[in-house]
């Protein structure tokens, strides 16, 4: 019964996650997220049901247009398919719970602000306060253990990235900094910390191969906010299993 629950899951993730898609690819622009209905960049043909199956539809279609035979981005289907596994994850780490509920509304904050700093690098404010003020509402009603542990990294996270972000004079987003406000609010201290920690290796390689196959220098701006949502979300699920491991090296 558990799988057959966190099939459901997947599935909610799926389509879900489409809709995080579009999102986080107009909200930037100040468009409408209902109208107009989808359709290709490239010829302008409006997508049919057939076009438009979460993750499938991309594999049936083998990555091109129906219409044009243009490709379509590999970020639709990837952030699709990462909603899915995420939800389902969340449902079997916490089960029907009240922390599920924060689960699944602070991972669908991430997967949109990562197609939105992927697309644009920008993490708009509208869509951290529209998320954000729920999941704040959320830990009133499931705080963390302890309870002061997520207002305290609410405090503290965004204050050492600005602090970075003034030593490294830019090195650090202001949207990242107020990423970690959600992020705190929903991990507590610890996992702020190990999240931090994971999205700088992964931001540290992703950028080094990023850089590499576009042929550009250091200096060049690499969007962060992926590797902090990632981090977010490994620390968030399995933050108490990875510190333990950790612990228990030096045992």
């Amino acid at each position: 019964m558990i799988w057959l629950w966190a099939s459901f899951f997947f599935i909610y993730g799926l389509v879900f996650g489409s809709f995080f898609n579009v999102v986080g690819l107009r909200v930037p622009e100040k468009q409408s997220i209902v109208r107009p209905p989808s359709s290709c960049p490239s010829c302008g043909r409006r997508l049919t049901a057939a076009d438009l199956v979460p993750f499938f539809s991309f594999v049936f279609l083998k990555g091109k247009c129906r219409g044009c035979g243009s490709k379509i981005h590999w970020v639709y289907p990837v952030m699709e398919l990462l909603t899915g596994i995420a939800f389902a994850l969340a449902y079997l780490r916490f089960g029907f719970s009240g922390e599920l509920v924060v689960a699944l509304l602070f991972l669908s904050l991430l997967v949109i602000i990562t197609v939105s700093d992927i697309a644009y690098m920008l993490i708009p404010d509208k869509i951290l306060l529209a998320l954000g003020i729920p999941i704040l509402l959320l830990r009133i009603v499931f705080p963390t253990d302890p309870w002061w542990s997520g207002p305290a990294a609410a405090l503290v996270m965004p204050a050492l990235l600005l602090l970075i972000a003034i030593v490294s004079k830019g090195g650090m987003g202001g949207g990242d900094i107020k990423l970690y406000v959600p992020i705190g609010l929903v991990l507590g201290l610890t996992d702020s910390f190990l999240s931090l920690f994971i999205a700088s290796l992964v931001g540290a390689v992703a950028g080094f191969i990023i850089l590499k196959r576009q042929g550009k220098g250091r200096r060049t701006p690499v969007p962060f906010g992926p590797s902090i949502a990632f981090g977010a979300m490994v620390a968030y699920l399995y933050g108490n299993e990875i510190v333990g491991w950790y612990l228990n090296l030096f045992v």
